[in-house]
């Protein structure tokens, strides 16, 4: 016989001691959780490869090695080294990012998600950690094989650190609001087609004193020749604090995210 009070199934009801206890997990677990599951997500997806790792390595090694554009006295990797770091940030925070994300809205998995006990707020964080974990595997790797193609670095390594955070703020909340208010598939051209507009025309691998003096004017306040310009003044030049180039990305950022926050759609 049993007394039912220390058993899982007693007669007196009580639960047992060894019965699991309902309920959610804490929040950071589950926060790390789903960034572990973003990440693996990311890091699989053989057109995220393309866009992240692909493409900046051989524009850094074809345009290091091959004389095709003036990049002005110096190495041409040590003007290409800053530019292909801000367009990786631009490929996996914004490119990546929005397409990833504008497909999950549209197969319902944002809304079950959203249903879980993780909150929204929670899932956009767990998203932004992948990004990052994303964004320090692809500057290792350029970083590596820059320094393979002859690159002299500079500068503060805490004004680098800066620029690329706001940096991957400003395209984070720039691909989040487009993935959370176009279709999946408007989202897939618009992400790509930014993406070569911004690779031609925003100081990655063209020097913006190449186009005319008005285009520079505005070519230079875009989120991507603000943090490729930063990058290259503190690297290449060894500037102290490029304020203006942070004000940029902050700007942006701010915008970005605040726009995001409220225009997104879950459905």
């Amino acid at each position: 016989m049993t007394s039912g009070t220390t058993g899982t199934t007693g007669t007196t009801g009580t639960t047992g001691i060894y019965a699991p206890r309902p309920g959610a997990a804490p929040l950071p677990r589950m926060i790390g959780a789903q960034a572990a599951l973003e990440t693996k997500m990311l890091l699989r997806n053989g057109e995220q490869l393309l866009l992240t790792v692909v493409i900046p390595t051989l524009l850094l090694v074809l345009f290091s090695s091959v004389d095709i554009v003036d990049t002005g006295a110096g190495e041409a990797v040590d003007f290409l080294t800053p530019g292909v770091l801000a367009l990786a940030v631009m490929s996996t925070a914004f490119t990546g990012q929005a397409i990833a994300t504008g497909f999950e809205r549209r197969y319902g998995v944002l809304k079950r998600l959203a249903s879980s006990p993780l909150p929204r707020w929670g899932l956009m964080t767990a998203k932004t950690l992948a990004v990052l974990v994303t964004e320090v595997l692809q500057i290792v790797l350029l970083t590596v094989i820059a320094f393979a193609l002859g690159w002299s670095p500079h500068g503060n390594p805490f004004a680098v650190l800066l620029l690329l955070v706001l940096g991957t703020a400003a395209f984070s909340g720039l691909g989040l609001l487009m993935a959370g208010t176009l279709k999946a598939e408007a989202t897939l051209g618009a992400a790509n087609l930014v993406f070569l507009l911004l690779l031609v025309g925003g100081g990655v691998i063209v020097p913006l004193d190449k186009f005319p003096a008005g285009a520079q004017d505005v070519l230079g306040l875009l989120p991507i020749s603000a943090l490729s310009d930063g990058l290259r003044d503190v690297l290449q030049h060894g500037a102290g604090m490029p304020w203006g180039n942070l004000g940029i990305l902050g700007v942006w950022a701010v915008v970005g995210l605040a726009a995001a926050g409220k225009f997104f759609r879950w459905e």
